[in-house]
């Protein structure tokens, strides 16, 4: 005899809506919802590779960007910067000549990067699957040790 799974008996909802206590909370599908902001930072190409960056320790601006392949100084700053504003990423300056700053996650942005390396990690094992799907002469453009 089978025995059905009670989560496939149920309708599937969303976490927001599971852990909602009644405190305000987001709307990501309200189109002035500022979460839509906020996802954008945390989702952005750039946002998901610097928390991914900064999940295991404290970087310095320079070796940041040399941690993330093609991101330019200007994007970099803007998207450090973004994510400093939600409270995800921690900016230390030191009063010392050259001027050194340091960037490291705070405890909610441990908690973001945990969910974005979830997706990231995802992608980086099936990408093969993926890459199935795609035009072979747009995969063609890529250097063949990154798509091997």
């Amino acid at each position: 005899m089978k025995h059905d799974d009670p989560s496939e008996l149920a309708p599937r909802r969303p976490l927001s809506d599971i852990v909602s206590n009644g405190d305000l909370q987001g709307n990501l599908m309200a189109a002035a919802c500022p979460s839509r902001e906020v996802l954008n930072h945390v989702t952005s190409r750039w946002g998901v590779l610097a928390l991914m960056a900064l999940e295991t320790r404290t970087l310095r601006f320079s070796q940041l960007r040399r941690q993330i392949g093609g991101v330019s100084e200007r994007m970099l700053a803007q998207t450090l910067k973004a994510l400093e504003s939600d409270g995800f990423v921690r900016r230390q300056a030191f009063e010392v000549v050259p001027p050194h700053v340091e960037y490291s996650l705070t405890p909610l942005g441990l908690e973001v990067a945990e969910r974005v390396r979830g997706l990231a990690d995802w992608i980086e094992v099936n990408l093969p699957r993926i890459l199935t799907h795609w035009d072979p002469e747009v995969l063609a453009t890529y250097a063949p040790e990154t798509v091997a």
